[in-house]
Parts: structure tokens; sequence; C-alpha cells
């Protein structure tokens, strides 16, 4: 990794942690420079502002490049183990990005507009990745007749609804995530047979 892109990471990531903490207008540019090591004026050099660094990091962490590179390298076209392995990807990588996502969650109407506008795009590109997955599996006769698109937004959001109900407390249940998935997406699967 060269020093430049170091740089950004470590900016990002302080970034990331101490909006997460004290939120977007509690937290000073100097503050992200001096966790990350760095001088403000190196701050402002890679990024030009608070806002720009917070949409960088939404960018980079967040889900819509990986998904979209699932979709277009690792799908069998199989709806079980298409299925599988999207929600296992997604939720690790909703998991893995937890800070970035109590930020856009807790930042409501506080964060600008830009920097929402970016943090929406990803269920948007996933929401449009599941859709024309359903399109392409009922054109092949893979699966029973289905509104791709409101099938992809109720794959979705049992799947936000999963991981949100873990993100504000745990649940009271003995069933892991893995078997929630598993299960979940037998049902779906299930209900989708030709």
């Amino acid at each position: 990794m060269n020093q430049a892109a170091s740089t950004s990471d470590k900016l990002i990531l302080a970034a990331i942690d101490l909006i997460a903490e004290q939120g977007y207008d509690g937290t000073t540019t100097k503050e992200i420079a001096a966790s990350a090591g760095v001088s403000e004026v190196t701050l402002f050099r890679h990024f030009g502002s608070k806002q720009a660094l917070l949409i960088a990091a939404f960018e980079r962490y967040h889900y819509a490049g990986e998904m979209t590179k699932l979709f277009n390298e690792r799908l069998m076209w199989d709806v079980r183990t298409d299925l599988l392995l999207i929600g296992r990807t997604y939720h690790a990588i909703m998991n893995r990005n937890r800070k970035l996502l109590d930020i856009a969650h807790k930042g409501g109407s506080r964060l600008p507009e830009e920097v929402h506008k970016h943090a929406s795009q990803h269920p948007v590109q996933l929401k449009k990745l599941l859709t024309n997955y359903f399109s392409t599996l009922l054109e092949q006769g893979k699966i029973a007749p289905i509104d791709p698109e409101i099938t992809a937004m109720s794959f979705m959001w049992m799947n936000l609804g999963a991981f949100s109900s873990n993100l504000v407390e745990k649940s009271n249940s003995d069933v892991t995530l893995d078997t929630f998935i598993e299960r979940s997406v037998d049902l779906f699967a299930r209900s989708l047979a030709p």
C-alpha cells in the first residue's frame, strides 16, 4: 500500500470512529486528523472537507461495490445457493460496517444532503441487482411468476430486519444469524419454485 492510500485509509477510519461516537456535528476535522496521526492540512489535501471524507467512507466501505462484484462473478443461477451467498455476504458486510451504518442511521437530518445521497445509493444498487437477478430467473423459467422488484424488496427487507433487530438489541432467541439466513432462504426458495 502506498503512503497516500495509507493516509487516506487512516483518515477515513478515524472519521468513522469519531463520527460514530460523537456525531457529525460534534466531530472536527482537527480531531479526525489527530486521531489518524496526520495534520489537518493533510486531511484537507486528501479530501477537501469533512463531508467529502465521510462520502469517501461510504464509497469505500459500504456494500454496493462488493455486492455488484458478487452478482457479476459468483452467482450459480440456483435460487437457494445464490440467495444463501447473497444473504451471508450482505450480513458480513453490514456487520463489518456497523459504525458507518450507525452514522447514517443516527445522523438523520444532521448529516449533509450529499452524504445521505451517497449512503442511500447502496440499497438502491442492491435492489437493482436483485431485481435483475429475479427477472433473469423468471425469463429462464427457473422460478414461479413473480414481480421481480417486489421480490427483491421482500428479500432485502427480510435481511435488513434481521440485521436491524440485532443492531438495536440482541434477540431473546437461540436462533443464530446463520440459522436465520438458511431457514429464511429455504422458505424464500420454496416459495419461488416453478
